[in-house]
């Protein structure tokens, strides 16, 4: 068999340098940990548990990668993340229904962090009417 380079050769230099680069990018995800956006994505930051909480919105900020509501809740501000926008609109959420003023009662998973007053929703109420942002997650 001849003997030549193959794609599986590298040279001492080469695998230094690339073991080098992999300890320094494994001790800078360690120590630095992800990012906010990493950690927040998805549910693994919840509970995994359901509470329920009703007040009024104070502020709202729809859109990607899903809306924020901050709403009060005697007298304590919650953040409550609804669903992105094709999911409220899906649940039937119109323009205008999350406004600062009106009343929510929703329903989802609060942070595991209890000093973080914050919870995803996975239905709410406006009124009687219900929209299910997560069917079949209870």
């Amino acid at each position: 068999m001849a003997r030549g380079w193959n794609r599986y050769s590298f040279t001492r230099r080469q695998s230094i340098g690339m073991a080098l680069f992999g300890a320094v990018a494994l001790v800078s995800a360690v120590a630095f940990g992800p990012s906010p956006a990493v950690a927040h994505h998805g549910w693994a930051w919840t509970t995994g548990g359901n509470i329920e909480l009703t007040g009024e919105i104070v502020e709202t900020r729809l859109g990607n990668p899903h809306g924020i509501l901050v709403v009060d809740v005697e007298g304590e501000r919650w953040t409550v993340e609804v669903g992105q926008p094709w999911r409220n609109e899906r649940a039937g959420v119109k323009e205008g229904d999350l406004a600062p003023g009106v009343e929510i009662r929703a329903i989802g998973e609060p942070a595991s962090d209890g000093a973080e007053k914050r919870l995803k929703a996975e239905r709410f109420y406006l009124g009687d009417t219900e929209y299910i942002l997560y069917p079949g997650r209870d």
